[in-house]
This record gives C-alpha cells, structure tokens and sequence, in this order.
C-alpha cells in the first residue's frame, strides 16, 4: 500500500494591538474623525463604523445624546487600533458622567 503526502494548511494569524490615548477634543465629525489636542500636539483619528460612546462610569450614550456632549472642548480618551493615517476609533470615553 502506497501512502500519499498531504499538503499541510497554513494557518495565517492577525494580530491587532489598541492603544488609549487622553486628550481634549478639537474637531468632532461624527462618522468620520475626531482630533484630539494631545500632550505633544494634536492627533486626527477615524471613527469607526461600530464606534461606542461612553461616560467615564460605563453608561453607553444614544446617538441624541452623542450629538450634544461629544464636541470641542470635552475631554476624552479614545480606544483605537492601527497606526499612523490608520488610527481607528472603536471606543469613546468621556471625562465626566
């Protein structure tokens, strides 16, 4: 009986690293980016398609909501992953409650 070699299957892995980062906001187009003025200068960021917006205790706000508290002047941090022109926003947490 003759065995037969079988091609194994590559298994490929992608990692994706998140990073926070704290800043006020100075831009704000929701749907699209949101800039923050960082310690070392202002920083553009996407947002996401399934970004979520939060107070500082947890409590997920309404698109109403989002609309009248995310804007100029708030603090913020943002949960994001990529890099560079690539930063994606998929969390936003507001300094406050």
């Amino acid at each position: 009986m003759k065995t037969q070699d079988v091609p194994q299957q590559r298994q490929t892995t992608t990692t994706t690293t998140t990073t926070d980062a704290t800043g006020t906001i100075t831009e704000f187009t929701p749907g699209s980016a949101i800039v923050l003025k960082e310690s070392n200068g202002p920083v553009r960021y996407r947002v996401g398609k399934t970004v979520t917006y939060v107070t500082r205790s947890g409590r997920v706000l309404d698109p109403g909501t989002v609309t009248t508290r995310v804007k100029a002047g708030v603090p913020v941090r943002v949960h994001y992953a990529g890099t560079g022109d690539n930063m994606v926003v998929d969390r936003v947490i507001l300094d406050q409650d």
